[in-house]
């Protein structure tokens, strides 16, 4: 999922290039909104907050043409993740301005990590590109969603998933966390062709493979391999034949941040 936010001072035209955004990036995959506002969406008054005082973590409202998920105490990332949990390609944000997000900002409005400047004429062309550039912020749970959108969907008989982890304890030394360098353009080229092999195994529908880099910290997610297959029995052997595969063929190198000092490993898991 790729995700940009685009920023810029009250009435500066926000929701209009939101617009313009979405209906671009929607010729190149599915799309989810997060708006930031002061707006009460649902009044704090009614049934509906009764549910919610009555200890509800979550109610969705339901009307004839449309829902509204009520969570309590959520924030951006909440937001994030749910758009990630739904599978969606690009999220686009409006307002946030101190997120750590990636912006494009409307006229002179400073920000952190702002990708781009534009003005209140930017085509939706100009900000898809803008968009389409940006690093995919990829989760479990939105490669789980993208492989149930399988043609073959309906062929299959199970998911199976592997997460590795940055493991915290072993022994007695303490991971503080890992870095990971890779070659990136030949890092893609190497986790498809392992996934078109597995796609070529009897009984394997679809695979998807993604590894992250940069500095990870101690007990987050590292690498995730999902794995679509008519029958359990197919399933196993491959997500096991996947993790020995990216580990042997894929070129990223890991750096290992512990309290006794900072070192490169050679198995990079």
């Amino acid at each position: 999922m790729k995700v940009i936010s685009i920023i810029g001072y009250h009435k500066a035209g926000k929701t209009t290039l939101v617009e313009r955004l979405v209906k671009e990036l929607l010729k190149h995959g599915s799309v989810g909104t997060i708006k930031h506002t002061r707006e009460e969406i649902v009044p704090q008054t009614g049934d509906t907050e009764r549910h919610l005082n009555a200890g509800a973590g979550v109610t969705i409202a339901v009307t004839p043409t449309r829902s509204i998920k009520i969570v309590k105490n959520a924030g951006l990332n909440d937001a994030l993740a749910q758009l990630s949990r739904d599978g969606v390609d690009f999220a686009v944000v409006e307002g946030f301005k101190e997120s750590g997000l990636p912006k494009i900002a409307i006229g002179d409005v400073e920000a952190p990590n702002i990708v781009a400047r534009v003005d209140i004429s930017a085509s939706g062309e100009e900000l898809a590109r803008i968009a389409m550039a940006q690093p995919d912020q990829v989760t479990l749970e939105h490669l789980i969603a993208k492989i149930k959108r399988s043609p073959r969907y309906k062929e299959a008989g199970a998911i199976g998933t592997f997460t590795g982890v940055v493991r915290e304890i072993a022994g007695d030394e303490r991971t503080e966390a890992l870095e990971f360098e890779s070659f990136d353009e030949v890092a893609r080229e190497r986790i498809k062709a392992i996934e078109d092999d597995l796609k070529k195994r009897e009984g394997i529908l679809e695979a998807l493979i993604y590894h992250k880099t940069g500095r990870i910290k101690a007990g987050e997610d590292i690498v995730y391999i999902v794995i679509l297959s008519g029958h359990r029995q197919e399933l196993f052997p491959a997500l096991k034949d996947a993790i020995e595969r990216v580990k042997a063929e894929v070129p990223i190198w890991k750096k290992e941040f512990t309290t006794g000092g900072d070192f490169w490993v050679h198995d990079i898991h």
